[in-house]
């Protein structure tokens, strides 16, 4: 008895402790994703919902395709530049009131699109809402990275990420009875889409000020078990105050510019699409641009559980590598079909089969590059990443509108962007190969 009597009695802890870290991590889904996904959601509208409004505004303003890939591209030169020195901000002086800062200013500036006349008023526009945004998404990475376990990652970065399919899906239905309020109030349709999708971001700043705290120690609505559970079991995984940090170590090693080198390609992809998607659909399918709106919302919406499943599996069986490499594979085959064909019963097929794969390889990716890095070498490793990866919004949309402008089409742009699909694809089986010869090591800062 009085052997088995530890025992049960280790066990009945070993339950307690568990159920205490479901409730701690069922509270922290339930209070902060929904609130961090609406944001992302709103910045994605916002810095996307140019491809929308170039259906009219190329034309009104007499802008080449080009020009618009130029400068919608400018965003993520800016963006890229301020990724490293914003997401140390963050760090610095806290979620709550950085997050606050961004979605304030790029709010107001993606309003004042709608005051664009001239290619160098877009620019400039583009350049410094980039410049606004810049340090939001990478640290949303961090800033979850303080909350979940490494294992629960994918699903907590699937679960604000969703947003990305469903932002899509909003912007589809939105844009389209936007776009027709043209000659309204003396305002063209692609003004009255800039005014309406930035005030919201300007709204929820407030709101992240006031409900979004720093991190689990100030999380009023844990309880002090609640949070001493989490900041125990995160804790584990690495410091997360920044003491005795070498961020050069972090920034050398192989593994983050492997990381950076798969995003630059999917962003690449990416954007490539993204920006240029309803002028390429309207040119397959010859449909209004409210019903392109409704179609590109329909890829959204099934964009949304693919995201989903794909990274709950990749959690459940703790593998990351094909769970982002196959969704490459498939994106290279789908780019190479919408290159080769304009017939709408192959090209929206492989288009949208494209785009769900797009969706679906986040949620493993972005835990894979946070399961290296830690403490104050995750914020400048994962800021490093993106900054390096966002370049591809530049690339893509350049690429798509100088293929435009000198064949006529969007089918040789598409075909190209099998290359980096690839490219992603075999750096991911790289990375899986050192990884199973011994080469995994976490990167905590010392």
């Amino acid at each position: 008895m009085s052997l088995i009597e530890p025992v049960s009695v280790a066990h009945a802890s070993l339950l307690k402790n568990e159920a205490l870290g479901r409730v701690a991590l069922r509270k922290a889904s339930w209070r902060l994703i929904p609130l961090i996904a609406l944001g992302y959601g709103i910045a994605y509208m916002d810095r996307v919902n140019i491809s929308f409004a170039a259906l009219q505004m190329n034309r009104d303003l007499h802008f080449s395709a080009s020009v618009y890939g130029f400068g919608a591209g400018l965003f993520f030169v800016s963006y890229a530049a301020c990724e490293v020195p914003s997401n140390l901000l963050l760090y610095r002086v806290g979620a709550r009131r950085w997050f606050a800062r961004i979605m304030f200013t790029w709010g107001l500036l993606a309003i004042g699109m709608m005051f664009v006349r001239t290619p160098l008023q877009f620019y400039v526009m583009r350049f410094l809402l980039g410049m606004a945004e810049a340090g939001f998404f990478p640290g949303v990475i961090f800033y979850l990275a303080l909350w979940f376990p490494a294992h629960m990652r994918a699903r907590a970065v699937s679960r604000f990420y969703i947003s990305l399919p469903i932002s899509s899906v909003l912007m589809g239905v939105i844009a389209g009875f936007l776009l027709e309020l043209q000659g309204k109030a003396g305002l063209a349709g692609w003004q009255w889409l800039f005014l309406i999708e930035g005030l919201p971001a300007i709204v929820l700043s407030l709101v992240f000020l006031l409900y979004l705290p720093a991190g689990p120690a100030e999380a009023k609505w844990l309880t002090e078990d609640e949070r001493q559970w989490i900041l125990r079991h995160v804790g584990k995984e690495g410091p997360v105050d920044g003491h005795g940090v070498n961020i050069f170590r972090a920034l050398s090693d192989r593994r983050v510019w492997q990381v950076s080198l798969i995003f630059l390609s999917m962003l690449t992809c990416g954007y490539a699409y993204t920006l240029s998607a309803p002028a390429i659909l309207e040119a397959i399918t010859a449909l209004s641009d409210r019903n392109v709106g409704f179609l590109l919302a329909a890829m959204g919406l099934l964009g949304a559980p693919c995201m989903l499943l794909n990274a709950m599996h990749s959690d459940r069986t703790r593998e990351r590598y094909f769970h982002v490499a196959i969704p490459f594979l498939v994106m290279a085959a789908c780019y190479g079909i919408g290159g080769l064909s304009t017939a709408p019963f192959l090209a929206v097929p492989a288009l949208a089969l494209a785009a769900l794969a797009y969706y679906s390889l986040q949620g493993p990716l972005l835990a894979l590059a946070t399961s290296f890095l830690h403490g104050k070498s995750a914020a400048a490793g994962i800021a490093t990443m993106n900054t390096i990866g966002i370049l591809g919004g530049f690339i893509g949309p350049n690429w798509m509108g100088l293929a435009k402008d000198h064949t006529g089409t969007y089918q040789p742009g598409l075909l190209a962007l099998i290359i980096p699909s690839l490219l992603a694809a075999t750096t991911v089986f790289m990375m899986r190969s050192k990884s199973r010869t011994g080469g995994r090591q976490t990167i905590v800062g010392k």
